[in-house]
């Protein structure tokens, strides 16, 4: 889509092009959302990839991923083989807003800025205990988890001249068993409801999107009928109604499928 109201582009090179940053500026890596309907408040687009982020980058503390990385890039990188739980990357894709025709160009970081509930890289993020580095328009570092940055449907901590910098995940959690599972409308429909799930010694991690608001993270013993009712006891106001799903429904389903994915996870264990 063509969009009229911009006057300039600027390439930005290292954090000091990023100063200055204002609400009429858009920032752009992969584009995919940015260019796919009018942008009427933008008169400058700032395009991110100039600054040569690496994509991934692989320690012992884990993996560290560039905002400006692409989808397509994170599932097809060669991970260390014990962790297993890599196997969620492309399972978050295809399960929500994230179609393989844009993979390769859309990025990890803009589809969790867009803040919403069928944000893939969300749901991997609270799937995976992972930390996201923002850039902060007066010059600080700020790091926060996924639960904290999304705080509304289409609303995040970001403020106008903040830039999500990377998302990093820990090594522990990368190397625990993880499943997934999800419920749409139609079975090729977007995801209506999504729960993942993570062993953690005794407890299951479990990471609510989809449903929901915002996303939520819960610790619960490695029980199934545990898991359902923490996944029960989660306010109705805090799941949400559209074309994809009604509230009541959504907040009835995620409760049964927190108990299949303690029910998997508890069965490997045995």
């Amino acid at each position: 889509m063509d969009l009229h109201t911009i006057d300039s582009v600027l390439i930005a090179r290292d954090r000091a092009d990023l100063s200055g940053l204002g609400a009429a500026d858009g920032l752009m890596a992969g584009g995919t959302w940015l260019m796919s309907q009018p942008q009427p408040g933008l008169r400058r687009l700032v395009d991110l990839t100039g600054m040569r982020w690496p994509d991934v980058v692989v320690s012992a503390e884990g993996l560290e991923v560039a905002a400006t990385c692409s989808i397509e890039r994170l599932i097809n990188a060669s991970y260390p083989p014990e962790w297993e739980a890599v196997n969620l990357f492309g399972q978050c894709a295809r399960a929500l807003l994230a179609s393989f025709k844009i993979w390769r160009t859309a990025t990890v970081g803009g589809n969790i800025c867009l803040g919403l509930p069928a944000g893939a890289m969300i749901s991997l993020c609270a799937a995976l205990d992972a930390e996201l580095t923002i850039w902060r328009g007066d010059g600080t570092d700020e790091r926060c988890a996924i639960t904290e940055f999304v705080t509304d449907i289409n609303e995040t901590v970001l403020r106008p001249g903040d830039v999500l910098r990377a998302i990093t995940f820990p090594s522990a959690a990368l190397s625990q068993p993880a499943v997934l599972r999800k419920i749409a409308y139609s079975a090729l429909g977007r995801s209506g409801a999504l729960v993942t799930g993570r062993l953690d010694g005794t407890d299951i991690v479990l990471g609510i999107t989809a449903a929901t608001r915002r996303p939520i993270v819960l610790r619960v013993p490695a029980d199934a009928e545990q898991a359902h009712d923490a996944a029960a006891a989660i306010r109705g106001a805090q799941f949400h109604s559209d074309a994809h799903g009604t509230a009541a429904w959504r907040r009835a389903v995620t409760r049964q499928l927190a108990r299949e994915v303690a029910d998997e996870l508890t069965s490997r264990r045995l």
